[in-house]
């Protein structure tokens, strides 16, 4: 039937339509912890197209499931017939800021429509964390509220009309005044007093169908009735939704409590001064991001907090905001208070709040945690009660989960270390689930409060409203959707809440060679299920300084996001849909992938794409053929040594491979794309621009080998050569290791020769290895790890010696240093690569090291009024973290601008053909822009060899390693240079 459905389907609408086994594993689950397969996914391009796709699925008896940004966390976006993703391509929309309304599509992003609407002084209400990926669509269906809810109301209260189609094709707008659905007026008319006894108690019940809005007291409001519905009902094409005035002076109250109960304790009273929004989090919360992150503000004493904004709302004084805030100091019951006005202070404390939001995937222990509680709500003055019989619950059964939510609202957000890997533990979550339902309904609370209950909560309805109510949802399901075809399984005839789940069928997937994944206890497939769906990837937060996911931006297709590769690894560990490592499905996922690291900083859940995609290489093509690509730019380490070695065959081979038809030949001979230069060899190596230095040092590099302790048995005997002395007045006894790594010694020695000045100038006493050193990148990159570790063993017998002298070792380029930083440590089960990873530093880390380590009364150049854009390496942001390079910058004095993101390069992967369209779609998210939009005479900072190779290439700019920037001063050479 598939391949016949497809064909039916593609033949009728202009979107796109793919059966393809690797789609449906992309879209087999959403952000829960589900997964059903479906038989294809269809993109719409418009209106016609969904009700097309919806008459021929109720043709075929298909269920339809419609889906926006996939973050549904309740399984709400997941069906096992058609997904119909309107991400792709329904996001229009159209501002009316008279009206104050938009009328958009359902793929809409939330912060899309924000943007849209800020110039005109407008906001949506609603804005829940998930707001720059999640569609409308999604916030529709789920009645997404977020944390100013509790001033500008749900979706639910701000949406005015929907157009759509019911499960019978029949379109139609849905509004306020009148229900024109056959049969629903003479339904609700018969059960008023069902109705007005089990809905509407407060606000954040959201369980089941919000039937209340259908009172006649209530406007009978078909659109308001439909928000919540969970594409149970209709499929909605278009809607109009209400816009408010931004608030003025958004002020930020932090209060500090012993605990989080009793911050909830203190909400009702502070209610009653207008807040814009009240959020609670806990301290257990606060101690995770701050592992993460590395420090948080400072905040007021206590272990449980509430966050309250208040702020000027239309038509008030912006003298009422300093009424409010003196108005819930003087209520809060607590004498822990910190007030900050807008700007970066109060926004440095509200990234506690997102950064912890996205970080409870994990337990204060380091478990996976999971949704299925995430979303109870209770009145707000019986929440404090409620967090305590919760945790109570939670330790009964021993499971964990970082507390926080919207407790102006009374929504509680918490994720769960449910042991669901085994039918013991899933049995675990059920018993949970079921008394923790039974918890929140005593309190007369609702199972969601605004994640809505998808398959997660569903069958837990039964225990939150009585028989009638739960017959009356058939009844109403009936009506619209009476052959059940759009989103079965959900709110009406539920399956079972632990039926379909995705984590207890993946088998274990232990060490074979590569990588170890001791994080995740050896085992591959803990690892790809780091992977919770929440979408981070899929949103452009460039503008926030992040990177993830440039493949994504580039495409804006689910294949390229992390998810969607995650997603397909996720099915190798299942054995289902894709079979294996070596599957075309599998590689071509994770073909556009720029392995950048990014995720692994970037994603709250830690997945590090770059890790799994050279595990999964160096499975796949076990005892078998290579590409082209793999062999020559992974061994392009082998080839500039052999290319250096020989006097003068560099010099001839750069000049060769400037004849554009015989460079184009050797590109479509080795898999290159023929419109990328070939970088060029050095004529001298970097080693034997010092070797005259190095013989005159030599003695000084041997006394340090002779006798040091390293564990492991490391190398002996081999003897440093020394660069040369600190300068002069300085002491000669502050060593340091300059590792320059293969690109370095071989390919561009610039950044390397700078880094002996600038290290000297700053006490020094500059060591280089006695012997090539590469870090098997290269090798990596490709999964080709036998031969990585080989290089790094190697490696290690150089470098320990002098790691265990204590001796810093200081890379030049970005990603080489971060093999030493993070790979090596889990591709070797040897000591001393702890021993050197811990010891290996960039340049400006060094610099701005405290002593021993770091230089005393070293100061850098004056940077007054130089502009640089800098380029952060993918890898150097990701493992090493680029504050010690913007801080020295400052320091410096420099008008820094810093690029967000991959320069699309990225190594081998925009050399290779296929990929170069990508490649300059990357660069052109960021890099690009903002190089064009400085000066010929700013500097272009990168260090990595790849990102001045990618700027010199698409943009004419030359770029300069900070070596050369500390050496040089405002004598550097600009990014214009040469033109």
């Amino acid at each position: 039937m598939k391949p016949t459905l497809a064909k039916t389907i593609a033949a009728c609408i202009a979107g796109d339509v793919d059966s393809s086994d690797r789609a449906r594993a992309e879209y087999a689950t959403d952000a829960s912890n589900y997964r059903v397969p479906p038989q294809l996914v269809v993109c719409p391009k418009n209106d016609d197209d969904v009700a097309a796709v919806l008459r021929i699925c109720r043709e075929h008896s298909v269920p339809l499931t419609a889906r926006g940004g996939g973050t549904s966390v309740a399984g709400n976006a997941v069906g096992e017939g058609v997904i119909l993703d309107f991400s792709r391509y329904m996001n229009a929309i159209e501002i009316d800021p008279v009206a104050r309304t938009a009328r958009v599509q359902p793929g809409v992003v939330m912060s899309d429509l924000q943007a849209a609407a800020a110039p005109h002084g407008l906001r949506f209400g609603p804005d829940p964390s998930t707001q720059n990926r999640a569609t409308l669509g999604g916030m529709i269906g789920n009645n997404a509220c977020g944390p100013h809810a509790v001033a500008w109301g749900r979706t639910a209260d701000n949406v005015v009309s929907l157009e759509c189609l019911d499960g019978t094709g029949r379109r139609f707008t849905a509004g306020a005044g009148q229900i024109d659905v056959p049969g629903l007026a003479r339904l609700v008319d018969s059960h008023l007093a069902d109705i007005r006894r089990n809905f509407g108690r407060f606000s954040r019940q959201v369980s089941g169908y919000s039937l209340e809005h259908l009172l006649p007291e209530a406007g009978r409001d078909v659109a308001k009735m439909l928000v919540g519905s969970e594409g149970t009902l209709v499929v909605i094409t278009r809607a109009v939704v209400r816009l408010v005035p931004l608030a003025q002076a958004p002020t930020l109250v932090v209060l500090g409590y012993p605990d989080m109960p009793a911050a909830a304790d203190a909400v009702p009273a502070l209610l009653a001064h207008s807040p814009l929004a009240v959020e609670g989090i806990d301290a257990q919360l606060v101690d995770v991001v701050r592992r993460k992150k590395g420090s948080v503000p400072e905040l007021p004493e206590g272990g449980g907090w509430l966050f309250i904004e208040v702020g000027a709302q239309e038509g008030e004084d912006v003298s009422v905001v300093g009424q409010r805030v003196d108005a819930i100091l003087r209520d809060a019951g607590t004498d822990a208070t910190r007030v900050c006005p807008p700007g970066p202070e109060a926004s440095e404390l509200w990234r506690i709040r997102a950064d912890g939001a996205g970080l409870g995937g994990r337990t204060p222990k380091g478990n996976a945690a999971w949704p299925g509680w995430e979303d109870s709500a209770v009145p707000p003055e019986k929440l404090g009660p409620y967090l305590r019989d919760l945790r109570a619950l939670m330790d009964a059964k021993g499971l964990d989960g970082l507390m926080y939510g919207h407790f102006g609202d009374g929504c509680v957000h918490v994720r769960i270390d449910f042991p669901i890997e085994t039918p013991d533990g899933v049995a675990i979550m059920r018993a949970f689930m079921e008394e923790a339902a039974d918890v929140a309904v005593r309190y007369g609370g609702s199972l969601s409060g605004e994640h809505g209950d998808g398959r997660a909560r569903s069958e837990l309805l039964t225990r939150m409203y009585p028989p009638e109510v739960i017959e009356l949802f058939g009844a109403v399901k009936a009506l619209f959707d009476p052959e059940d075809v759009l989103n079965p399984g959900v709110l009406v005839r539920p399956r079972p809440l632990d039926a379909d789940l995705r984590r207890p069928h993946a088998a274990p997937s232990t060490y074979a060679g590569g990588f170890h994944f001791r994080e995740d206890d050896g085992d591959l497939t803990r690892a790809v299920h780091r992977c919770t769906g929440v979408g981070n990837c899929r949103a452009n937060r460039t503008a926030a300084g992040f990177f993830m996911c440039p493949s994504y931006q580039a495409t804006k297709e689910e294949k390229d996001a992390t998810r969607g590769r995650a997603r397909v690894l996720q099915e190798v560990t299942s054995g289902k849909l894709i079979k294996g490592f070596a599957d075309a499905a599998l590689r071509e996922s994770l073909d556009l992938c720029l392995a950048c690291k990014a995720c692994s900083a970037d994603c709250p859940t830690g997945v590090n794409l770059a890790k799994f995609k050279s595990e999964a290489l160096y499975r796949g093509y076990a005892g078998k053929l290579r590409p082209r690509t793999h062999y020559l730019l992974g061994n392009l380490p082998l080839l500039a040594r052999w290319v250096t070695a020989v006097p003068g065959l560099a010099a001839l081979a750069n000049a060769a491979l400037k004849v554009t038809p015989l460079r184009k030949a050797v590109f479509a001979v080795a898999g290159l794309d023929p419109r990328r230069q070939m970088p060029g060899f050095a004529t001298t190596r970097f080693s034997a621009l010092t070797k005259s230095q190095q013989e005159a040092m030599r003695r000084v590099g041997g006394e340090l080998a002779e006798g040091v302790g390293v564990p492991g048995g490391a190398e002996r005997g081999a003897s440093p050569g020394v660069v040369g002395e600190a300068a002069s007045g300085q002491s000669a006894k502050r060593y340091v290791m300059l590792w320059a790594d293969s690109f370095s010694e071989t390919l561009d020695t610039a950044g390397a020769q700078a880094m002996v000045g600038v290290l000297q100038r700053a006490g020094y006493t500059v060591l280089i290895p006695p012997s090539d050193t590469c870090c098997g990148l290269t090798w990596i990159t490709t999964g080709q790890l036998d031969h990585a570790k080989k290089e790094l063993d190697h490696l290690l017998g150089v470098l320990a010696p002098f790691a265990a002298s204590g001796i810093p070792i200081v890379g030049v380029e970005p990603s080489c240093t971060a093999v030493l930083r993070e790979d090596m440590p889990d591709l070797l089960d040897d000591p001393r690569a702890s021993l050197v990873s811990d010891m290996t530093y960039t340049l400006a880390e060094l610099l701005t090291a405290p002593a021993p380590i770091g230089p005393e009364g070293w100061t850098p150049p004056d940077l007054s009024g130089l502009t640089i854009v800098a380029q952060p390496h993918c890898h150097h942001y990701s493992v090493m973290g680029w504050r010690a390079d913007a801080e020295l910058l400052r320091r410096a004095g420099a008008k820094l601008t810093t690029v967000s993101g991959c320069c699309g390069l990225a190594g081998n992967f925009g050399m290779e053909r296929g990929h170069y369209e990508v490649s300059v779609k990357v660069a052109g998210n960021d890099l690009l822009p903002k190089l064009a939009a400085a000066p010929d005479d700013a500097v272009y900072l990168a260090d990595g060899f790849s990102c001045r190779t990618q700027a010199a290439q698409l943009a004419g700019d030359q770029g300069v390693h900070l070596a050369e920037l500390l050496r040089d001063g405002i004598h550097v050479r600009r990014k214009g240079a040469g033109r």
